[in-house]
């Protein structure tokens, strides 16, 4: 399995129900090819410094996850063929770039973890007791 981050610009002029559901259908088809889907961040609608499939503006969504490449090579095909997509690209993340965001999210849950334990029930800390 390879990290991937994949980059969607829908049609500004969606619903934010459409949007969802296109999202969803993303994820959804990573999950069902055995694949891990991971964050998704809706940066929002933004202005395109050009015109693209006249339209002006559109709503992006950056999705990472990890797959096979045969299900990135579905995913590709798959919003290559839905009308609400605008453009997207599907980019193969280095082992050095996917294994830092891994080690700072386990570093970070290790602190949180850490700082919870230092915590007793009445909320006050170890220093306090």
């Amino acid at each position: 399995m390879r990290p991937y981050e994949v980059m969607v610009i829908l049609d500004a002029g969606l619903e934010e129900d459409a949007i969802r559901a296109a999202v969803d259908r993303a994820t959804q088809l990573i999950e069902s090819r055995g694949g891990h889907p991971g964050r998704v961040d809706h940066w929002g609608r933004r202005r395109f410094a050009y015109e693209l499939k006249h339209r002006w503006e559109g709503y992006y969504v950056l999705l990472e996850a990890t797959a096979e490449p045969a299900v990135m090579a579905e995913l590709d095909r798959s919003l290559r063929l839905a009308d609400e997509v605008v453009r997207h690209k599907i980019i193969r993340l280095p082992d050095a770039v996917a294994g830092r965001k891994a080690a700072a999210a386990t570093t970070a849950a290790a602190t949180a973890t850490t700082a919870a334990a230092a915590t007793d029930q009445n909320g006050n800390g170890a220093e306090e007791r």
